[in-house]
């Protein structure tokens, strides 16, 4: 989703990468990191699909307050992490700002998935998980370099995000499972060019060593955005 951003750290060769040790131990930090950051998101996600309560004050009018304040506390965070190379490289500040993201995402996706029937929920989560982990063995396994692609995926995300507008406007079903198609095709290709990113190794373009934060970061949202473009083609609002 930060095409300028991923670019920034891209070039053709890092020394980082030089060693099999060190690309490993980069890659094991980052999937480390993704994996409690999804953790922590599913475990606040089942307070929000479990408890009555809880879901019917988040989604009282009276309440749409708080809304409005996570969504603004999400973005200011994700601007630091995402836009200041110094805030995310510096240690503890990353970890404790990329916590609090998580736990404002999770309260997001919570409120999300409270709309939504839990087993439909259950079964998008279900879908994502195992296309993540089959996109994550292809894209470890594939010859093919995604990692090229990065210019024309940006150029889709406008017309996505274009066509997403235009579905608001003009109401139509069929237009917003389209449109729910296509952001699940674009953020499963995103997650293929940022797990290559990350890899290294013979692709044109890398993440560098140092960018661990940076790179669980890409690919959390991309997994985030996938669950939710699922959960609108298949589930079913309470």
């Amino acid at each position: 989703m930060y095409d300028e951003e991923r670019s920034h750290f891209a070039n053709d060769d890092f020394s980082g990468f030089s060693e099999k040790e060190v690309r490993h131990g980069f890659i094991r930090k980052v999937y480390g990191i993704l994996m409690a950051q999804l953790v922590i998101t599913f475990a606040i996600m089942c307070i929000f699909i479990y408890s009555e309560p809880v879901k019917e004050f988040v989604h009282d009018p009276k309440n749409v307050w708080l809304m409005i304040v996570v969504m603004v506390a999400t973005f200011v965070v994700l601007i630091a992490l995402a836009c200041c190379p110094n805030v995310r490289r510096s240690f503890p500040t990353n970890m404790i700002l990329l916590t609090v993201f998580t736990v404002l995402e999770g309260f997001m996706l919570g409120v999300v998935s409270g709309k939504y029937k839990t087993e439909y929920v259950l079964m998008a989560v279900g879908i994502t998980a195992v296309v993540t982990l089959s996109l994550t063995i292809f894209a470890f396994q594939t010859k093919w370099d995604f990692t090229m692609m990065g210019g024309l995926l940006f150029v889709l995300l406008i017309v996505l995000f274009c066509f997403g507008i235009l579905c608001a406007i003009f109401r139509s079903d069929i237009a917003n499972i389209v449109y729910s198609c296509l952001g699940a095709l674009l953020f499963s290709a995103y997650l293929v060019f940022d797990t290559q990113m990350m890899m290294g190794g013979k692709h044109q373009y890398a993440i560098s060593p140092e960018e661990y934060i940076f790179a669980a970061l890409n690919l959390y949202l991309d997994i985030i955005n996938l669950f939710l473009f699922i959960l609108a083609i298949f589930g079913k609002k309470d």
